[in-house]
């Protein structure tokens, strides 16, 4: 099952009627039979459902330290047990990079068919799976990617900058016309890309409503650190109007010291998507109005996409054969209104 099957994608001119593309998509001659010229669409769902040959997934994180890491790693369980035909073998979570590149070096020696990596550091990690790249070895990149796009198959992504965006745009929507409001944002870890690529999208998201970010500190998405980066950030600014918070695992923490200090004349949007969270948007009864959703089952999809690579399957909605290279999932944001369509895939802070 190594050798992953290239198939030979046919071709075909678009020419200016569009009967003609629409007969090359439906596969049909004039007489409604089957054309020779027919693209071929690849598994179809039905196919792609049932079991195949036994595939053998190699699946490694860093260590599940907090809510959602927790959530990123039973996602990966859950998703293989519902497959019979994977048997999945994991690595002990870890946060060193060099007791995750031996673990991924064990995978590759043992001859999996396929490999899910949730690397600690993804540019420590690039050389090992691009290892297992060139030994045949699918490598399906999750989260924080490689800094050589030879290192996977498929890369499947949170969208970190849509985050930031979705929270400034929901923030817009509700204070839009008040130009003097001020914008608080609680923040990750400041030295990671992800925050970032998050502090970047809600300033962007903010300006195309005229609105900026205001007073803003940083955490560590911990518990302990959004509830001290929380309290900083209210002493030292006793009037706000909105606050977006990265993280709903520190949104514990960060609730915690609003509600210590009495304050409730601002919003809070959270970030992540925890069932914590969803729970008191759902009742209505503090701060928080909202919280985006950064998928907690990115693990999850990366064993249904390593099953279908290494059994030389396609993703039956796309018209192309294929299983995409990249995949970045959607940012949305989680109210009151359409909280019930998130909260099974929420997770525990």
């Amino acid at each position: 099952m190594r050798t992953l099957r290239k198939r030979a994608l046919r071709t075909a001119a678009i020419g200016a009627a569009a009967f003609a593309a629409i007969g090359l998509l439906a596969g049909c001659t004039s007489d409604g039979t089957e054309g020779e010229d027919a693209i071929d669409q690849g598994t179809s769902a039905d196919e792609n459902a049932a079991e195949g040959d036994t595939v053998v997934i190699g699946w490694s994180g860093p260590e599940a330290d907090h809510g959602w890491l927790g959530a990123i790693n039973s996602g990966a369980l859950a998703a293989a047990e519902q497959f019979g035909d994977v048997e999945l073998r994991q690595a002990e979570g870890t946060n060193d990079a060099s007791a995750q590149i031996a673990a991924v070096e064990q995978f590759i020696n043992d001859g999996v068919d396929a490999i899910v990596l949730l690397p600690t550091d993804g540019a420590a990690l690039t050389q090992v799976a691009i290892s297992a790249m060139e030994a045949g070895i699918p490598v399906i990149n999750v989260d924080r990617e490689f800094s050589d796009p030879a290192a996977s198959r498929v890369t499947i992504l949170g969208d970190n900058y849509g985050m930031g965006v979705s929270a400034g745009r929901y923030i817009c929507e509700q204070l839009g016309g008040e130009s003097d409001a001020i914008i608080g944002e609680i923040a990750g870890i400041d030295s990671l890309p992800l925050t970032q690529d998050r502090s970047q999208g809600f300033a962007d998201g903010l300006a195309e409503c005229g609105l900026e970010v205001g007073p803003r500190v940083a955490a560590d998405f911990t518990v302990a650190g959004g509830e001290t980066a929380a309290s900083q950030l209210l002493s030292a600014n006793p009037e706000l109007d909105a606050v977006w918070n990265h993280d709903d695992d520190q949104g514990v923490g960060v609730l915690a010291a609003i509600e210590a200090a009495g304050r409730d004349e601002f919003f809070l949007v959270g970030g992540a998507g925890s069932v914590n969270m969803m729970d008191r948007i759902q009742a209505d009864d503090s701060v928080i109005k909202a919280t985006v959703i950064y998928p907690s089952t990115q693990a999850a999809d990366g064993i249904a996409l390593a099953r279908l690579v290494a059994q030389e399957k396609t993703m039956s909605d796309l018209i192309t054969p294929s299983v995409p290279n990249r995949i970045v999932l959607d940012a949305p944001v989680v109210t009151k209104d359409n909280v019930a369509d998130f909260i099974d895939l929420a997770f525990e802070s």
